[in-house]
């Protein structure tokens, strides 16, 4: 077994699984090493001192040692309190989890990101209303889709090179850009309007129609990407959506 120790890198814990009795397979998000998968050994026994941090949305520090691809927990520490995502964002944040556990590869480093991601999460613990938790998703996503290499085009037209004209509708093709309707053909893309796709550039989401026009973007973009396979926290986000529609309707 190689030696090769890592020591108190900074990280979230992803996913979690069970491994042989007691111990489990950790994946972890760091912004040196990106994704990296880990055993952690013993951690489910009781008396295990990684048990109790070894949880989503605390931040820590962590040591692993191993040259594999499934790295040797060695050292767990807390770094700050853990992040308590109320009820109404915790789907929000399996959400990014989930993302990231999809789309990135592991020991590929993102430093950015994971500034993004600890933000957007400490973002999501302090929001007050479904909009400002639908511009922590957005804004997360563009920033995701860049630094996988898949930055949206959001200042100008692919074809021409024009800038962008707030009021002008576009068709926005996925992996090219945005394109005038008058040059792109019917049902190639998705229609937009300039003034979203400035908004999604600028962070600044704030009218509610170009949140709607954000959203339906985003869905077809990560969607080439993430493959047919069902997002299960997109699952989980309309069962809650259709039951709080219920619940509405029985009052």
């Amino acid at each position: 077994m190689s030696s090769k120790q890592t020591v108190l890198q900074p990280a979230y814990v992803l996913h979690q699984r069970a491994y042989r009795d007691s111990s489990a397979i950790v994946e972890l998000f760091t912004p040196e090493y990106g994704r990296v998968g880990v055993v952690a050994r013993s951690v489910k026994r009781p008396k295990s001192p990684w048990r109790g941090l070894l949880q989503l949305f605390q931040p820590l520090l962590v040591s692993w040692r191993g040259g594999g691809e499934l790295k040797t927990l060695t050292n767990v520490e807390a770094q700050g309190m853990a992040l308590k995502l109320p009820p109404s964002s915790l789907v929000s944040g399996f959400y990014l989890n989930e993302l990231l556990m999809r789309l990135l590869a592991r020991l590929d480093a993102q430093l950015t990101l994971f500034g993004c991601y600890d933000a957007s999460l400490r973002a999501l613990a302090a929001v007050q209303d479904d909009a400002a938790l639908e511009r922590v998703l957005r804004y997360f996503e563009r920033d995701l889709l860049a630094a996988l290499g898949y930055a949206l085009v959001l200042d100008r037209e692919v074809e021409t090179g024009r800038p962008l004209l707030p009021a002008q509708v576009y068709d926005y093709q996925v992996e090219r850009g945005p394109v005038g309707l008058s040059e792109a053909g019917a049902g190639q893309g998705i229609v937009v309007y300039g003034s979203t796709l400035l908004a999604i550039r600028k962070t600044d989401l704030s009218d509610p129609q170009a949140r709607r026009e954000a959203k339906r973007l985003m869905r077809a973009v990560l969607a080439r990407y993430l493959g047919p396979k069902p997002l299960f926290s997109r699952q989980l986000l309309v069962r809650r959506s259709n039951n709080t529609e219920k619940a509405e309707g029985h009052q």
